[in-house]
C-alpha cells in the first residue's frame, strides 16, 4: 500500500495565502451509516491554514478591498463573526500587514476567540441575544467602529458580493473537478449563506439537477423564509457558525432547492461520533451538515453522489460540543443519576452555573454566554455555598465601563 503526502502537489508555497483552497475531498466510511447506500464525500475544509472555510472568503474580501481602493496600506480591517471568518481575516490581515478588529457574540467559544487574540486582533465581545437591529448587536458594533476609525474597512461579510464570488470561483470549480462532474447532490450548512450561494449558483450552472440542500438549526430564519417567504420570529440555538436572524444580501433563496433542520442535539451527537468512530475530528456545524447529508444520501439511494461541506475542526469546541460538562449542563446529554453516581461522577459533572468571588469578570461573561443562564448566581465557596449576589451583561458592562479589568476578581470589581 502507498501514502501520498497530502499537499504534495503544491510545491513548496511563497506565502501562508498560498495554501487557501484545494481542500480534500474525503469519502466517508460506509460503515459510519450502513443504512445509507449513496456514497457520501466530505469537502474537508479544516485543511484550510486558518482551520476553515472562511479562509476562502476572508482573502477574497481583502483582496477585492484593496482593488478598489476601500483598504489601503496601514489599514484596518474590521468585521464581525462568529470566529471563523474573523481568523480567516486576521490571519490574511497578517500577512498582508493590516491590523483587525474582530467583534464576536459571547456565545462563541473560548477557543475562537483566543485564536483570534493569537493573530494579533483587538476583539469586542459582544451579547449574543440581542435582536437584529438593537446598538449591540454585533453588526451594528462592527459598523459604528468601523466608521468611527481613520483607515478602517469593514468587510461586512452578510452584504459583501466577493462572499458568494469566492466559493463560485473556488469551492465550486474544485468540487466539480474533483468528482469529475458526478454529484447528485450538495449540502451546506448556511451561516452568511455565501458558501451555499456561491458553490451551489456554479454547481447548478453545470448541471440543473444537482440538488442545492441547505441546513438550518431550529431557531433560525433561514429554512421557514426559504419555505415560506415570510420572514418569522428567531430563536435560539447552541451550534455556532450557522443560522441567522435575518435574511443578510450574502444569501440567494432561488440556488437552494431543499432545506433541512437539524437541531442542537442531533448536531453535536453526529460530530462527536464521527471523532470516535473515524478519527475524523469535526466542530458542530459540520455535524450539522453531515446529519442533513445523511437524511438526502439515504433518501436519493444506492449509486447516487452527496457532497458534504465540512466547515472546520473540532478544535475550536474543545469547551463545548466535546465537554461533557457543558453538554450535560445544557441538556444535550444525561445526567447521571443519583442513585448510581460514584463520587467522581458527583466531583466531575456537577452543574457550573454559578460563580466564585475569586472569579474574574471574563470568566463571569464567558459563564453567562455559555450556560445561557441569566443572571448567574455568585456564591460562597465555602462552607454551604451561601449566595452573595448575582451577575448579569448589564452589571458586568457597568463595572467595566466604571473601569474595572476583565481580569478583576469579581469581589474585587465590587468594591470599586
Amino acid at each position: 500500500m502507498t501514502t501520498s503526502l497530502a499537499g504534495a502537489n503544491r510545491g513548496i508555497a511563497d506565502n501562508i495565502l498560498d495554501l487557501i483552497g484545494d481542500t480534500p475531498l474525503l469519502r466517508l466510511p460506509p460503515s459510519f451509516a450502513p443504512g445509507v447506500e449513496a456514497e457520501i464525500l466530505l469537502k474537508f475544509e479544516p485543511a484550510n491554514p486558518g482551520g476553515s472555510v472562511k479562509d476562502r472568503i476572508a482573502l477574497a474580501m481583502i483582496r477585492g478591498a484593496e482593488e478598489r481602493g476601500e483598504l489601503r496600506p496601514g489599514g484596518t480591517v474590521v468585521e464581525c463573526t462568529s470566529g471563523n471568518t474573523g481568523a480567516g481575516l486576521c490571519l490574511v490581515a497578517a500577512a498582508l500587514g493590516y491590523r483587525s478588529l474582530i467583534v464576536i457574540p459571547d456565545k462563541m467559544s473560548q477557543e475562537k476567540i483566543d485564536t483570534l487574540r493569537a493573530f494579533g486582533a483587538e476583539v469586542v465581545i459582544t451579547p449574543a441575544h440581542v435582536p437584529a437591529g438593537h446598538p449591540e448587536h454585533y453588526l451594528k458594533v462592527a459598523e459604528r467602529l468601523a466608521a468611527s476609525i481613520p483607515g478602517a474597512w469593514w468587510a461586512n461579510q452578510f452584504g459583501n458580493p466577493d462572499n458568494p464570488g469566492a466559493h463560485y470561483r473556488t469551492t465550486g470549480p474544485e468540487i466539480w473537478a474533483q468528482c469529475d462532474g458526478r454529484l447528485d447532490a450538495f449540502v451546506a450548512g448556511c451561516g452568511t449563506g455565501g458558501t451555499i450561494t456561491g458553490t451551489g449558483r456554479f454547481l447548478r450552472e453545470r448541471n440543473p439537477a444537482v440538488r442545492i440542500v441547505g441546513v438550518d438549526p431550529p431557531g433560525s430564519v433561514y429554512e421557514p423564509y426559504w419555505r415560506t417567504g415570510e420572514l418569522p420570529a428567531a430563536g435560539t440555538y447552541a451550534v455556532e457558525g450557522v443560522g441567522e436572524d435575518e435574511i443578510p444580501d450574502s444569501w440567494d433563496r432561488e440556488v437552494v432547492t431543499d432545506y433541512e433542520v437539524v437541531d442542537d442535539a442531533e448536531s453535536f451527537a453526529v460530530a462527536r461520533r464521527l471523532a470516535r468512530e473515524t478519527g475524523i475530528f469535526v466542530g458542530g456545524s459540520a455535524g450539522l451538515a453531515l446529519a442533513a447529508g445523511l437524511r438526502v444520501g439515504a433518501r436519493l439511494g444506492a449509486g447516487k453522489r452527496v457532497v458534504v461541506l465540512i466547515p472546520d475542526s473540532g478544535k475550536n469546541y474543545l469547551t463545548k460540543v466535546y465537554d461533557p460538562d457543558w453538554l450535560r449542563d445544557n441538556g444535550f446529554l444525561d445526567r447521571v443519576p443519583a442513585a448510581a453516581a460514584t463520587v467522581g461522577d458527583l466531583v466531575r459533572r456537577r452543574p457550573r452555573a454559578a460563580l466564585l468571588p475569586e472569579e474574574t469578570l471574563d470568566l463571569a461573561w464567558r459563564q453567562i454566554a455559555d450556560r445561557g443562564v441569566r443572571p448567574l448566581p455568585v456564591v460562597a465557596a465555602r462552607p454551604d455555598g451561601e449566595l452573595l449576589g448575582v451577575a448579569d451583561e448589564d452589571r458586568l458592562l457597568e463595572l467595566l465601563a466604571a473601569g474595572s479589568s476583565p481580569q478583576d476578581s469579581i469581589s474585587s470589581a465590587r468594591r470599586r
